[in-house]
């Protein structure tokens, strides 16, 4: 009798996780802005991952003949750089880039931020070092953290990657730590206690689904700032090198050749501009349909 109880009360917990998930897809599509926004995101993975079927030439196949080729030219609808390279080759090579630098540094700095997080908030003793010590990764402004790390690590899409997950980390923290200080007061986790269940067991399976709200929508919006960081870090050349078709790097290359061939620079830029613009709006639209109250200033 008390597995059937047990089977009923799961099925009932999984049909109420549908049907929030299916209200909060609602909520964000209602949003036009938001539905706009997973329209780019959409565009922009399917051109990341289908970049070599997308394009004709390499991004680093050079044509010297048909240098600097404007935006329209034939066999090269977005034209050619300097070096006679596809842009449209080089500006889906680079989307495949920049999601993979985002996804990655945004996930190792949740991974780190969530662990920081439900120690601090569920452990009163290590409170106040771990806070300490996210106060003084919060003391560094983001960019100058990263370049920081950088200039001690060397150059290089890795090294990138490092420096914006542990610029997310703190963020991170404090978020997960004031979702943890509220969840951990609540009756049934009291009565897990009181039934003898471990901290552990407490804390990832009873708190951190919880919480998952507010680090969905950090995370997306992270998204949006780790591909704007990993432009600015590569465009001041402490991210990726020539000649990889990296959007920040591309527009470096392109600056000088602004009056001649104004495309080389602003074609990356427009694709920055809308990735990291969905992002921000569908994380709004997130926020809205998870946590309305949520604060992320942090």
């Amino acid at each position: 009798m008390s597995a059937t109880v047990a089977d009923d009360k799961q099925k009932a917990r999984k049909k109420s996780s549908e049907n929030r998930f299916i209200k909060t897809v609602k909520s964000v599509i209602k949003n036009k802005l938001a539905a706009v926004g997973l329209v780019i995101i959409f565009l922009i993975v399917i051109a990341a991952i289908f970049a070599p079927v997308l394009s004709s030439y390499g991004p680093n196949e050079q044509h010297l003949q048909s240098t600097k080729l404007g935006v329209g030219s034939e066999g090269h609808f977005l034209g050619t750089d300097n070096y006679g390279r596809d842009m449209w080759s080089r500006i889906v090579n680079g989307a495949s880039i920049s999601l993979l630098v985002g996804i990655c540094s945004v996930g190792i700095g949740l991974i780190g931020g969530i662990i920081l997080g439900l120690l601090a908030g569920y452990y009163r003793q290590l409170d106040g070092i771990i806070m300490r010590i996210v106060d003084l990764l919060f003391a560094f402004p983001g960019i100058l953290l990263a370049m920081l790390i950088i200039a001690m690590l060397g150059t290089s899409l890795i090294n990138v990657v490092i420096a914006i997950s542990i610029w997310s980390i703190p963020g991170c923290a404090r978020i997960v730590r004031g979702s943890v200080l509220s969840i951990k007061k609540q009756e049934y986790i009291l009565a897990m206690k009181s039934v003898g269940a471990s901290d552990w067991r407490i804390l990832f399976k009873h708190i951190l689904p919880n919480c998952t709200a507010p680090l969905i929508v950090y995370g997306t919006m992270r998204m949006a700032t780790a591909i704007l960081s990993t432009s600015a870090l590569s465009y001041l050349g402490l991210g990726a090198q020539p000649p990889t078709p990296e959007w920040g790097a591309m527009i470096a290359a392109g600056q000088d050749f602004m009056w001649e061939a104004p495309h080389l620079a602003i074609i990356p830029g427009v694709a920055i501009m809308l990735t990291v613009f969905a992002f921000n709006v569908v994380g709004d639209g997130l926020r809205d349909a998870l946590d309305p109250n949520m604060d992320l200033n942090t």
